[in-house]
Order: C-alpha cells, then structure tokens, then sequence
C-alpha cells in the first residue's frame, strides 16, 4: 500500500461535491496564491503520514452516509495531484468499494493526470488565471503544468466543475469576466458548472500563527452579492446538477484530526 501526507480531514462535507462527502486534505503545494487561506498546507513534507488502507477504513466508516445522500469522498489540498501515487492508490480503492470519487485541484502535479482523470467521477478545477502573466502574478509559479493538466483533461472528460476565486480589484470586472467565459469555453467546453467563490480572509489567523505575512494585505472580502450577479450574467446558462448549492461561500475548510 502507498502512504500519503494528509493535512486533516473533514468528516462530514457538503460543499465540494454532491451530497454528504469525507473531504481529504493532502499535504503539500507547489502554488503560492495570493488568495490562499490554508498556507499550513504548502509544506511538503508536513502533515500526518497514513497508508492507503488505513485511511480507506476511516472511509468506510462513512460510506452509509454517501448511499444515502449521493455523496462521496473528495480528495483536496494542498495539491493532490502532487502525491501520484498515494492518490492513485486512493482513488483505485474507493472504485473497488463503490465510493464517489472527486478531485479538487488546479492541476498543478507531476504528470500521471489520465490514469487519474479515469478514476475520477467530478473534477473540481480551480482556475487562478487566464494567461500566463496573470498566472504568474497569482500563484508564483509558471502556468505551463496546468495546461498540461488541461490537456488531460480534455482526453479524459470526466464530469468537470469550474471554480474561480474573485478577488477585488484583481479579477471582479467584466472584462475579466468575459475573458474567463472565453477561456472556459476554449479549454474546458464540457464543464458542467462554473462557481465563482467570493475571497474572504477567514485564513489569515494561520499566516499569523505561521509568521508569515498575508499576500493581500488589507485587501477586503469580495462582496458575495457582487460575485453572485458577475455569475448571474457571465455563467447564469450553466446547469448544476451534481455539486450542491453553496449559500456560505466563505466557509473556512477546516477538519477533523486523522
């Protein structure tokens, strides 16, 4: 069995992905975002170390749950995608025993996305930006591995759900808006959904406790009445059937110890 490194885990979801799901937060990310709220996952080699069967029992425990509620398990981060082989090993697991599959990710791994991608049942991808200089500006890092988890993505097809964070003054204007609607026309023609998700900064406790100064300072929270009109009038087409409605877009992620 393959081990991973796995920040927390919520045991009881309801906003990454259908239904009631065990939301498993793997450790490490190579991105920096302006807009992250959990920097305590950035470290690679933090977290708890757990082998795959181990944590496949805890997610047994909760698998009356997703028959009756159409849920599942959703695995996040951090970047998951940065664990290959512990995540393919999960992911193998949970189709063995009948368990939704989901992956939360921007796409920014080390290769190995179309075994992945036909193991999952939802993509959630996050998009940080949509051309390179912006992307850049966004995350410190280049934009070329999430095109080539683009690329992948467009073989494999799986049921995909766009997120974008809105962040004032950054990405909440209808220029921006059009150009992402253009961008996921373009590159993801097949997603599902799209959800724009309103910044907030109930995070930056964490940076404080880390001693690590916020990227966005005293940048404000996006207002979620602005974020839900941009969706109302660039996304507002786009039919929702398998990720259910989210009314608290700045719910803070936080779990259950391992």
């Amino acid at each position: 069995m393959a081990q991973g490194r796995i920040l927390s885990i919520e045991s009881m979801g309801l906003v990454d992905g259908p239904g009631v799901r065990t939301v498993v937060f793997f450790q490490g990310c190579s991105l920096r975002c302006l807009f992250c709220h959990n920097p305590d996952s950035w470290a690679k080699e933090g977290g708890e170390l757990i082998a795959s069967d181990v944590l496949l029992k805890k997610l047994l425990r909760f698998k009356p749950y997703y028959k009756r509620s159409g849920g599942g398990v959703t695995f996040s981060g951090g970047e998951p995608l940065l664990q290959k082989d512990f995540l393919l090993d999960m992911l193998s697991l949970c189709k063995k025993n009948n368990i939704h599959t989901c992956l939360d990710t921007a796409g920014a791994g080390v290769g190995g996305y179309d075994e992945i991608l036909s193991l999952c049942d939802l993509v959630l991808y996050d998009v940080k930006a949509i051309d390179s200089a912006g992307y850049e500006k966004m995350c410190r890092a280049k934009m070329e591995e999430t095109q080539r988890f683009l690329e992948a993505l467009k073989r494999i097809r799986p049921e995909t759900v766009v997120r974008q964070v809105v962040v004032p003054g950054i990405n909440d204007s209808d220029e921006y808006m059009k150009n992402l609607k253009i961008y996921i026309d373009k590159n993801i023609p097949f997603a599902s959904s799209v959800e724009l998700l309103a910044y907030h900064r109930m995070g930056e406790y964490k940076y404080h406790k880390l001693g690590i100064r916020p990227a966005l300072g005293d940048t404000e929270e996006m207002d979620k009445a602005k974020a839900e009109k941009l969706w109302q009038k660039y996304f507002g087409d786009y039919k929702n059937p398998a990720v259910q409605a989210n009314d608290d877009l700045g719910k803070l992620r936080e779990g259950t110890d391992v």
